[in-house]
């Protein structure tokens, strides 16, 4: 989620400086959006606009943070921390679209505008976070609270205010305080060129196959690839991405050994040399943050950086990491012993289980032992069938109600809108969905907002806009989209995330929805996920698209006595990146060898044999370039805590109102304005432990 230093929609009465008094009429971000809902006007935002009103915002909230610091009364809640949380409304009205942009509609301009004005913000949010007239005032806030009146969100808007500038530079003196600047500005580049790395790099792949490649592929991957090549301008061959649902499909289905292991090479070898090589990005990503670890007295950048989570210490996320590890590593050893041995029955030979294999051959023995191949599935899970079932799942549990937005402005064709509103039909936010994958868009899944939802200073709710953006399997001529079952799972995971948007009740936007501790975020999304296996929610929405049939009865059980299959190996698979997170952030030297670096760090986990030239490193938005760093064990956590809390739903019954009354007052709508551990507490009556993660994935009978 964007959640710039501080930012919400601001309060404060500022006036324009006349640059922006002259361009009022051309920018549409130097005022109030006068559309439905305030809703950004896509049709009227060009890239020429960003760069210009992130200035002029970066601007207005430093004449802000002046007035804060030059008042003459003495700091109080209002006028020094309210005030600062209320301060950047332009800065926040621009990035709010700027940032989901960059994600998810970008082109080159606005990429290289990206570059430049990350500097900008780096350099800004530092710039207030060592501003010393204004710490001096929070700090005096902070020394007096136990004095004045504030309530439990007070408290944690204080708290954060002052961990943020303490974390942030402001304890820091003299040169260090000038070398923290330095080391967040040029992290600030080098994680935006990371990200854009990765995105130039995977657009540049194109394969090309005839109809003699394609044994085993399904005919939907077949059509897609037939239709990408026609857009090419090559009818009659057939084009293949390394976009996700694409490579998926060809590794799990894909009869030519040779293809699989090329293509396996090709996803995992990206960014390793020329123009988009993340090589050294890495290297010195990592490097600096273990010198702004050591500017904090801290050993290692793990250590700064897991303070506020819920975990607390590095030694806490390995005891996690660890157990799951010996809990999970028996079942996974059988499970390829199975594998392998069904494998060699198929080939008439011994067959060395690669990692190119293992889709391929345990998708193969998953249907033998289950009858059924996951192609069956995807006639019954037809998008905009998924769509009502998704939206039904919150509609059930929470009833709220979703309806298609007209009238509202999109950022590109395959974007829609829809209008949130409760009960009794009262307004409660906006949801974009964005489902297929283009050039323009960033591989993967993810939530994120256009607006965060607070309460103005006058009393109004202001709702959120948040977006669900993926990258499903796109319509053909002869058919709509149908959806994998991992699709349809991973679209439940996002909306999980909106909901804790879209329910958010706060005061202070930077503790809305989703501003959580980073352990804690993933709680709603992968909670959303256990519905997926249960027989009630499926019969709700899983109909053939062309017949209008409900999903098999005989289906639905073999999906749910199938759902424990390779849970093994997707929980070792998970805890090779966060044993690989962890390493890297828990450095005390330069890494002179990437690839040798990796190997090491997932040595307790590996499952296959090491492939030269494949690594994940160099790809790792989540860490080196999104918000995960020393922290991607954070699914693993939250993990533990949605079996947990999923519990109480398979004791209760899976709509139970009571229990999605209380998972929604205690969860959703409360933010970030308690301790998770006490939220969780409060919902579940004790803490969460592993048992029910164990039960699920059939490890603990």
């Amino acid at each position: 989620m964007r959640k710039f230093i501080f930012s919400v929609l601001t309060l404060i009465t500022l006036g324009m400086t006349s640059c922006m008094e002259k361009s009022a009429n051309e920018n549409p971000f130097y005022s109030e959006f006068d559309t439905p809902h305030q809703t950004p006007p896509f049709d009227k935002i060009n890239n020429s606009h960003f760069e210009e009103a992130i200035d002029s915002g970066i601007t207005l909230q430093n004449e802000a943070i002046a007035s804060i610091v030059n008042q003459r009364s003495r700091p109080t809640f209002e006028n020094t921390i309210v005030a600062l949380e209320r301060s950047s409304e332009l800065l926040d009205r621009v990035l709010g679209v700027f940032y989901p942009m960059i994600s998810a509609n970008s082109d080159d301009e606005l990429m290289d505008i990206s570059i430049r004005v990350s500097a900008k913000l780096s350099e800004h949010s530092t710039n207030i976070s060592l501003n010393e007239g204004l710490w001096t005032r929070i700090k005096e806030v902070y020394e007096m609270q136990d004095s004045i009146d504030l309530d439990a969100e007070d408290k944690m808007l204080l708290q954060r205010t002052y961990d943020s500038f303490a974390r942030s530079g402001a304890l820091l003196e003299g040169d260090d305080r000038d070398t923290y600047r330095k080391l967040k500005a040029e992290l600030s580049e080098l994680t935006t060129r990371f990200g854009q790395n990765v995105q130039k790099e995977l657009a540049t792949y194109q394969i090309w196959l005839t109809a003699d490649d394609l044994s085993g592929l399904p005919e939907s991957s077949i059509e897609a690839a037939a239709l990408a090549a026609k857009e090419a301008g090559k009818e009659g061959e057939y084009l293949f991405t390394l976009a996700q649902p694409t490579y998926m499909a060809f590794m799990k289905y894909s009869d030519r050994a040779d293809l699989r292991e090329k293509m396996y090479r090709l996803y995992n070898g990206r960014n390793q040399s020329g123009e988009f090589s993340n090589i050294d990005v890495v290297k010195r990503i990592v490097e600096i943050r273990h010198q702004i670890a050591k500017l904090f007295g801290k050993d290692t950048y793990a250590h700064y950086s897991l303070e506020r989570t819920m975990a607390e210490t590095p030694e806490n996320v390995y005891n996690l990491l660890n157990s799951l590890r010996d809990a999970y590593r028996p079942a996974q050893q059988a499970e390829f012993e199975e594998i392998s041995s069904y494998a060699a029955t198929l080939e008439g030979k011994p067959v060395t289980l690669n990692a190119w294999d293992y889709s391929y051959y345990s998708n193969k023995l998953k249907n033998a032992k289950y009858s059924y191949n996951e192609e069956e599935l995807r006639p019954y899970f037809e998008l905009n069938n998924v769509i009502d079932g998704v939206f039904g799942l919150a509609t059930k549990l929470y009833n709220i109600h979703f309806t298609k937005a007209e009238g509202v402005q999109v950022y590109h064709p395959d974007v829609t809108a829809f209008e949130v509103t409760d009960s009794v039909g009262q307004y409660l936010g906006m949801i974009y969905t964005d489902f297929f994958p283009r050039d323009s868009k960033r591989p993967g899944a993810w939530m994120t907002g256009f607006k965060d939802q607070c309460v103005a200073e006058d009393g109004t709710n202001v709702r959120p806009h948040v977006s669900i953006v993926m990258n499903f399997t796109k319509p053909t001529d002869s058919k709509p989209s149908l959806l994998t079952f991992y699709e349809v799972e991973t679209f439940l995971h996002e909306f999980g995330h909106a909901l804790h948007g879209l329910l958010s009740n706060t005061k202070y936007a930077s503790l809305s929805g989703t501003a959580v501790y980073r352990d804690f975020v993933e709680l709603p999304s992968q909670f959303n996920e256990n519905f997926l296996t249960q027989k009630e929610f499926l019969d709700g929405f899983a109909k053939h698209y062309e017949t209008g049939q409900p999903i098999p009865q005989e289906l639905v059980d073999k999906i749910i006595a199938s759902s424990q299959f390779g849970a093994a190996y997707s929980c070792l698979r998970q805890l090779s990146f966060g044993l690989s997170d962890m390493a890297w952030h828990s450095i005390t030297a330069p890494v002179d060898d990437v690839a040798k670096f990796e190997n090491e760090a997932i040595a307790s986990v590996q499952m296959f044999p090491v492939v030269d030239g494949c690594i994940f490193s160099p790809q790792f938005s989540h860490i080196f370039s999104g918000g995960y760093a020393a922290g991607y064990y954070s699914y693993k956590w939250a993990e533990v805590l949605d079996a947990d809390a999923f519990s109480v739903f398979l004791e209760n019954g899976i709509y139970d109102k009571a229990s999605a009354d209380s998972f929604r007052e205690n969860i959703l709508m409360m933010g970030g304005t308690e301790h998770p551990a006490e939220l969780y507490r409060r919902f579940r009556g004790h803490d969460a432990t592993i048992d029910a993660l164990l039960i699920r994935d059939g490890i603990k009978k």
